[in-house]
């Protein structure tokens, strides 16, 4: 462990000698790869910086990422700004599908949400900047509303986290975080732009920022516009119906995004704070022959007439952030309160068709317009609080969190109630370290929970003849009622690190609370063609993992291997059933909400090896295996489970003086299995092979240095289908060859 004099003391008052804002939270951040920490001298931080400075004798390197690694006995991945550069896809999230274990449920070319380890929507918690995201993240259609220019570093964490993080985070998190303050005082910042040949996708972002004596202020604004993707095929079938594309283009997927965030803060010598306010706005299409009942019925000579062009059907959201960070150092506490404000404004515009009872003509003195389908409107208010001790041998860390959710509705579909809900929760964790190569881990975590589901009555009468219409025929879709739900959890994990080996391993409890739509839906999911019945006595999700880690680094070799067993007594899942729905969805399938046992298990593989100074080699690999080990499903997969998958990678960095700088050449060839292990509605998904290339390099222009990052993804325009995306139920294949290139310029 490092020493508390050394994380806190040094890194605090260098912090404030040299500009380099670096609390525990940010260790992660270091814009460089190694950073340098005086040792000798750390006792003189507080006191006397100059004579800190004066007698620096001895110093020690920290490989930031190694330190993660050996510090924490989860199953975690740092990524750092140049990867996220060099593998930038339509989203933030595309650009993690090289991560081993990630994978992703596409909507279309801009929006795509994580799976991790074959689990995601409300098991998968994603975190910015300190405050988890909340939108309307339980749809597969839902994309998250972050902006991929604004993410300096992405820590990933595989596995069961709620000890730390609460419910949500029983498959693991994603924690996004920007860049850190500047460093000294000045003007500075960046100009990014990028162009995609599959869609015409056509953006960019700029920032500033400045710093004078201990305060600094920043900001930014990132702009898209893209419009059809294509596939490589001129007709899909969508249920058994032949749909014919024009030029291959996929009707309606495009979009425009326009996100602008700025922040400021005071850098002290022990309080430091920093308040950010950022809009995240998209507007994207959806596929017109596969929205509604309906795909027959598309007017494609009007949607052919523009590529860029976005019609009904399609989504708006406009995503709102306050936070506000602050950190205190006193003695040997380290303390931090994290206090968030977010808003998910989400419109979903169809136009209005009737089914069942619902009236043949939309009636004129409804409160939405008719083509308004569905509306959320979600506000969140929550905090984090946590104070870290650093004694000898123990680095022990106290927290809280709570979180106040109101979602309201509105349109003329109904498929989930307005709801209020609030949690709180309490944790502990010490981290000992007995002797300098081992480490022992132990977490214990409180929570509570409060839901409280509001009525929904229809506005259309369930009878045919409207001129006997009787109060008790408008029908009552939802019923208020309230849940409560508590819960806890532990965890044990050790760090073995003895020289080049990093061993590790985590046995842990986590848990999720059901959400609105698992308790409460009741209407038709148009995305699936099929009616969703929630079942409000649902319990909490309940996980048991276990988790090993191993990575030995021997002169050219790095290896790393990370298995994992894991077993939920209730998960949730939508079962199909016989039923057919008749008073809404003209025959729809109807799926009921309900838990059942699951075992799973699986590994990555990563085996990097430079053979040459300039030339390496890398494979890395995933396999997850589940199974329902009771309920109507036994027997089966769970639905989203990614195939076995690898990569085997060539990188070429060739060494050049004058013009170019840090010059990369890499080629990717990705193995993806068939995916035969299937829950109905699912279909088996075919194997596939992709090429991608990735070459970038600093380039000087009139002494200025910018950066050129190109790839051309799917090289030999293969057509193959995604498991996982959210458009695999209708056969669509996923986007063909994609020319992508990216000039970014830092001042």
């Amino acid at each position: 462990m490092i020493p508390f004099t050394l994380l806190f003391s040094g890194l605090f008052s260098i912090g404030e000698a040299e500009g380099i804002s670096l609390m525990e939270s940010e260790i992660a951040q270091v814009s460089n790869s190694k950073t340098t920490y005086g040792i000798d001298s750390i006792n003189h931080a507080q006191t006397d910086t100059t004579s800190k400075i004066r007698e620096l004798d001895e110093v020690l390197v920290i490989d930031q990422a190694e330190m993660i690694r050996r510090e924490e006995s989860n199953s975690i991945q740092l990524l750092k700004q140049d990867f996220i550069r060099e593998n930038r896809g339509g989203s933030l999230m595309n650009s993690l599908e090289r991560v081993p274990g990630i994978s992703m449920i596409g909507i279309g070319s801009g929006a795509s949400k994580p799976l991790i380890r074959g689990l995601g929507f409300n098991q998968v918690m994603v975190v910015e900047n300190g405050i988890k995201h909340e939108g309307q993240q339980w749809g597969a259609d839902h994309g998250l509303e972050v902006d991929q220019y604004a993410a300096d570093q992405i820590m990933i964490i595989k596995g069961p986290s709620s000890f730390k993080y609460g419910s949500d985070a029983i498959a693991g998190v994603i924690d996004i975080r920007e860049k850190l303050p500047p460093t000294e005082d000045g003007f500075g910042g960046s100009i990014e732009v990028g162009y995609r040949s599959n869609n015409a996708w056509f953006g960019g972002s700029a920032n500033l920022f400045a710093r004078k004596n201990k305060w600094f202020a920043e900001g930014r604004v990132t702009l898209a516009d893209y419009g059809d993707f294509k596939v490589p095929t001129d007709s899909v079938f969508v249920y058994d119906f032949g749909v014919v594309l024009h030029q291959g283009q996929v009707r309606n997927s495009a979009g425009k995004e326009l996100d602008f965030s700025v922040r400021a803060g005071y850098l002290g010598k022990h309080f430091r704070n920093t308040f950010s306010v950022s809009s995240v706005s998209t507007k994207s299409g959806f596929f017109a022959n596969a929205h509604g009942l309906e795909p027959r019925q598309v007017d494609t000579e009007l949607h052919d007439r523009s590529s860029r062009d976005i019609m009904l059907p399609f989504q708006e959201v406009r995503h709102t952030k306050v936070i506000n960070k602050s950190n205190y150092a006193v003695g040997n506490s380290f303390i931090q309160l994290d206090l968030g404000y977010q808003r998910n404004d989400r419109k979903e515009w169809s136009q209005y068709v009737n089914h069942g009872y619902m009236p043949a003509s939309y009636p004129s003195e409804m409160l939405y317009p008719s083509d308004l389908e569905r509306a959320f409107d979600k506000e969140v208010f929550s905090f984090n609080l946590k104070d870290e001790l650093f004694l000898d041998t123990h680095e022990i860390a106290f927290g809280a969190s709570g979180e106040y959710q109101h979602n309201d509705i509105g349109g003329w579909g109904f498929l989930i109630p307005a709801f209020q809900q609030y949690s709180y929760g309490f944790y502990a964790i010490d981290k000992f370290k007995f002797s300098p190569i081992w480490q022992l881990t132990a977490a214990l975590r409180y929570d509570h929970s409060r839901i409280d589901v509001e009525e929904y009555q229809d506005w259309f009468p369930s009878v045919d003849d409207a001129s006997q219409v009787r109060e008790s025929d408008y029908l009552y879709r939802a019923e208020e009622f309230q849940r409560d739900f508590n819960s806890l959890i532990w965890s044990v994990g050790f760090n073995f690190t003895p020289g080049d080996l990093i061993l590790k391993g985590n046995l842990g409890t986590s848990f999720r609370m059901p959400i609105a739509k698992e308790l409460a839906a009741n209407g038709v999911n148009y995305h699936y063609f099929r009616y969703e019945l929630g079942n409000a006595d649902l319990s909490p999700e309940r996980s048991l993992q276990f988790d090993l880690g191993a990575e030995l680094k021997k002169e050219k070799w790095l290896v790393s291997f990370s298995p994992f067993v894991n077993y939920f007594s209730n998960y949730i899942y939508l079962n199909p059933t016989a039923r057919l729905d008749i008073l809404y969805g003209a025959g729809n399938q109807v799926f009921n909400y309900t838990q059942a046992e699951v075992l799973r298990y699986g590994a990555e593989l990563s085996v990097i090896h430079q053979l040459t100074e300039k030339l390496s080699f890398e494979f890395v690999g995933e396999y997850v295996y589940s199974e329902q080990k009771s309920g109507a499903k036994r027997g089966y997969t769970l639905p989203f489970s990614p195939p076995p998958s690898g990569i085997l990678n060539a990188t070429y960095k060739p060494s050049y003086k004058g013009v170019f700088s840090n010059p990369y050449v890499a080629v990717d060839f990705r193995i993806t299995a068939d995916q035969s292990d299937v829950v109905p509605p699912e279909k088996v998904t075919p194997s596939y092979q992709l090429v991608n290339l990735r070459v970038g390099s600093g380039i000087t222009v009139l002494q200025q240095q910018i950066q050129v990052d190109a790839q051309v993804q799917n090289l030999f325009n293969t057509l193959y289908l995604n498991h996982t995306s959210f458009y695999r139920l209708i056969n669509l294949p996923e986007a063909g060859r994609n020319i992508t290139l990216s000039l970014s310029y830092q001042f």
